[in-house]
Parts: C-alpha cells; sequence; structure tokens
C-alpha cells in the first residue's frame, strides 16, 4: 500500500492558535503556543483516504532530517490502518 505525506506546516517551535473571544460575540483571540510536533497529511494512493495528524518533531537540537524519517514511518503505520479498516 503506498501513502504519501505532505507536511502541513514548518516546525518553527510555535504555532499560532485562533479561537472564538469569550468576552466578544463574533471576534476572535489568537495566541502563540509552544509545541513539539507537525501537521501532516498522509494520502493513500490505492484508496484515495486521506488522514491528517500531527507528528513529533525529533529533539536534541530540532533535527529536520530525523523528524522526515520519522514522518515516513508514521506513514507506514498509517498505511497498515487503512489496510485494516481502522482509519477510513
Amino acid at each position: 500500500m503506498s501513502v504519501t505525506y505532505e507536511l502541513l506546516e514548518e516546525y518553527t517551535g510555535t504555532r499560532t492558535t485562533e479561537m472564538p473571544d469569550p468576552d466578544n460575540e463574533g471576534e476572535t483571540v489568537t495566541s502563540q503556543v509552544d509545541c513539539r510536533d507537525v501537521q501532516v497529511r498522509f494520502t493513500c494512493g490505492d484508496t484515495d483516504c486521506v488522514h491528517e495528524r500531527s507528528v513529533n518533531v525529533c529533539f536534541d537540537a530540532y533535527d529536520a532530517e530525523a523528524t522526515l524519517v520519522r514522518v515516513g514511518e508514521v506513514a507506514s503505520g498509517v498505511g497498515h490502518k487503512i489496510s485494516c479498516g481502522v482509519i477510513s
């Protein structure tokens, strides 16, 4: 089963989040939060199934190459879960 991946963001150590402002209806509150992961979209070439999830980055100091190896390992697991019907 062929599963490809696309990184949906570049790792910077922080992520911008938005949420509704509880004090002002229709407004949003934006904040920066620390993170240790990246969002990744996995696509199965056999079934066209698309699955998005976060994958932890590799650290001592951030290691982009090791993180891509880790994302590839997760892609293998996603492929297995798609073939078993756990992800559809």
